[in-house]
């Protein structure tokens, strides 16, 4: 059994460090400070709104799961365009406005480690060069929160790939 531990952590590593030489950035969630009210602090941006149609679409792919048990996933992987439309990998993808994105996926990922890159979903070319920053989704359970920026730290549509390890 301990083998299969140091198979799996080892698959893991490799997965982050091949995402940063990629993408060129990488980024991990791990709220370290809390706001007032008990919210992570944050760099001046907050998540928007939960809106009806998101809860309703968290509710359904947790509901529906995914092709195996939830009981045995522990890594969901996901390439999404910069107009929020998924390119391949787990999950579902909602776009609310210039570089905020959620993905939910069919179980509970609140207390998974986060890992994001920007990058292309292609293999043409060098991504975009930006910023990305994961969060679990406030009101959620099944969702995190992504905001991608340009290179000024301003808010702009890019591409990314997106790890959660459950």
């Amino acid at each position: 059994m301990p083998s299969f531990f140091r198979r799996k952590a080892a698959a893991v590593a490799i997965a982050a460090l091949a995402l940063a030489l990629a993408g060129g950035g990488i980024a991990a969630a791990q709220p370290t400070t809390k706001a007032p009210g008990g919210q992570p602090a944050s760099r001046g941006a907050q998540q928007p709104a939960v809106t009806a149609a998101s809860l309703n679409s968290a509710k359904a792919a947790l509901a529906k799961g995914d092709a195996v048990t939830a009981a045995s996933i522990d890594l969901y992987r996901t390439v999404v365009n910069a107009n929020g439309t998924k390119a391949r990998g787990d999950g579902v993808v909602i776009k609310y406005g210039v570089g905020q994105y959620e993905v939910q996926f069919g179980s509970n990922v609140a207390t998974a480690f986060y890992v994001a890159t920007i990058g292309r979903p292609d293999s043409c070319c060098v991504p975009p060069g930006g910023e990305v920053s994961v969060a679990p989704r406030l009101l959620t359970p099944n969702g995190v929160f992504i905001q991608t920026r340009n290179s000024a730290g301003v808010a702009a549509d890019l591409p990314f790939y997106l790890i959660v390890h459950r």
